[in-house]
This record gives C-alpha cells, structure tokens and sequence, in this order.
C-alpha cells in the first residue's frame, strides 16, 4: 500500500532559481469528481502516470501510480477528463538533505509558485530554505484537483 505524506508551502522571492538540478514540465487532469477518490492523469515531460489518491488525513493520504503510455494519458485527458487541465512546469531543488518540488504554474494558474516536500513520516524533520514562505499544507484551495475547478487566478 502507498502512502503520500507531503507538505506543501508558497514560495517567496526567486532565491531558489540557482539551485535548480531539474526541470520538467507537466500536464494533468483529473477523470473523477468524487471527494473521497481522485483519479489523475499527468504527463511529466516524457512520461505519463495515472494516479489514484484517497482523501487526505492530515497531510499523508493513500496514494497509487501507475506507469502508462504518453499516447493513453493525452487521449484521456482529452476524452474523459472531467476538470480542466492544470499546467505547471516543475523544479527539482535540493536543500539540506532533502529535494523539493517546486511548482511554477502556467495557464489559469499562472502567478502561483509552491514547494512541495515528500517526507517518510509524519514528523519528519526539514531545514527550511529562505525562499519558503508560508505552509499550506492543510488549505484544499491549493490541492492541485481544487487548482483544476477554482484556479489561482479567480481567487478574490
């Protein structure tokens, strides 16, 4: 069984641009509306995944991925996606022992910037880099399947 524990944060300021190690850009959509359940479909540079995610409990949550071709994950995103597409080009960025995701998003989302942490457990320690701003772990208007219905640049 998978298990996703992740802590997601804004990112301040462009202190992070030259630490980059890696780049790629990334495409995804959802095909279920429920709740409980979120399917995701991303293509990730060359690649695709489909995704199965259980709700959140805390900032862990059930998660399962798995490996398709590119050629299934665009017709399905093109045929049965139920959200619209979230576009994001994604940054790899190591610090003190660990590599954040930073996501810079494009599109209806454009503007936005977040870091992303996966940790092995809950209370995992982390060395908070300058260019982390506030935690928004706990705030579903940043889970990506939320970004898809309500995008950053609707926002009051």
């Amino acid at each position: 069984m998978g298990v996703e524990i992740e802590r997601k944060f804004l990112v301040v300021g462009e202190g992070w641009r030259d630490q980059v190690e890696d780049e790629t850009r990334l495409v995804q959509g959802y095909l279920t509306e429920d709740a409980r359940t979120t399917v995701r479909v991303r293509i990730h540079g060359e690649t695709a995944r489909l995704t199965l995610k259980g709700a959140s409990r805390g900032i862990s949550r059930l998660e399962f991925e798995y490996p398709i071709p590119v050629e299934d994950a665009e017709t399905l995103l093109r045929e049965l996606a139920v959200s619209p597409l979230v576009e994001k080009t994604r940054y790899r960025v190591p610090h003190a022992g660990h590599v954040w995701e930073l996501d810079v998003f494009a599109g209806a989302n454009a503007g936005l910037v977040l870091a992303e942490l996966e940790l092995t457990t809950v209370d995992e320690a982390f060395e908070r880099p300058d260019w982390l701003g506030a935690e928004v772990s706990d705030d579903p208007r940043y889970f990506n399947v939320n970004l898809a219905w309500h995008p950053y640049r609707d926002w009051p």
